[in-house]
């Protein structure tokens, strides 16, 4: 399968414009034979692509203390409870927060208030931050969401996703799909038979068809 991957990843690429900024490359993946409107058949995942992302992702914190010192130091944003109560009066302001961050972190002692206070916006957008105790290390979690891709299907039988960069090399591209497809393989109820069809692109480029996925 990686041959069929990586030769789509090269097309994918070669038929893309030139644009002035680094596009995603992108991946979709149409279900056949399931109901979606089952929940049991509904797929939410963080997947940790075994490459990573291939650029940068933003990150939030809420924290105080040792750990808001630590999370400053390795570019974080960090928010405290004066900002949670902020955003919790300010809901313009908190879905603006949440769109603008890939991913958030919650030292453990906040994770209440930022439950309570944001849930509502950031649970629906998939943002609910990851708990951490104030003295733990950062740089396990920061190392693991820095490779990971949401993958979700809501109740759509067309699953879109990030898969890298266009600047990453196409080897580590086409390892970075395979292990995709292999999580839906083991995933949906009946594998591949469940899997319609493959498509890989860049951002703004045309959709290139995966063959030979199986």
């Amino acid at each position: 399968m990686k041959e069929a991957v990586l030769r789509a990843v090269k097309k994918a690429k070669e038929t893309s414009k030139p644009r002035n900024f680094t596009q995603s490359m992108e991946m979709s993946i149409n279900l056949q034979g399931l109901d979606m409107k089952k929940t049991q058949n509904r797929i939410k995942e963080d997947f940790v692509l075994p490459n990573g992302r291939g650029k940068d992702v933003k990150i939030g914190i809420f924290a105080s203390g040792d750990m808001a010192l630590r999370a400053k130091k390795e570019n974080l944003s960090v928010f405290d409870q004066e900002d949670i109560e902020k955003f919790a009066k300010d809901k313009i302001l908190a879905k603006k927060i949440a769109n603008s961050h890939d991913f958030f972190i919650a030292q453990t002692d906040f994770m209440t208030l930022v439950g309570k206070s944001l849930g509502p916006i950031f649970a629906p957008r998939g943002k609910t931050p990851a708990p951490l105790p104030p003295t733990a290390s950062l740089e396990p979690i920061l190392n693991k969401l820095k490779k990971t891709v949401k993958i979700k299907s809501y109740n759509q039988s067309v699953i879109h996703m990030f898969v890298g960069s266009e600047k990453m090399d196409d080897e580590m591209l086409a390892e970075n799909i395979t292990e995709i497809v292999k999580f839906f393989e083991k995933k949906l109820e009946k594998g591949f038979d469940n899997i319609k069809s493959i498509y890989i692109k860049t951002s703004m480029g045309p959709a290139v068809k995966l063959e030979d996925f199986k």
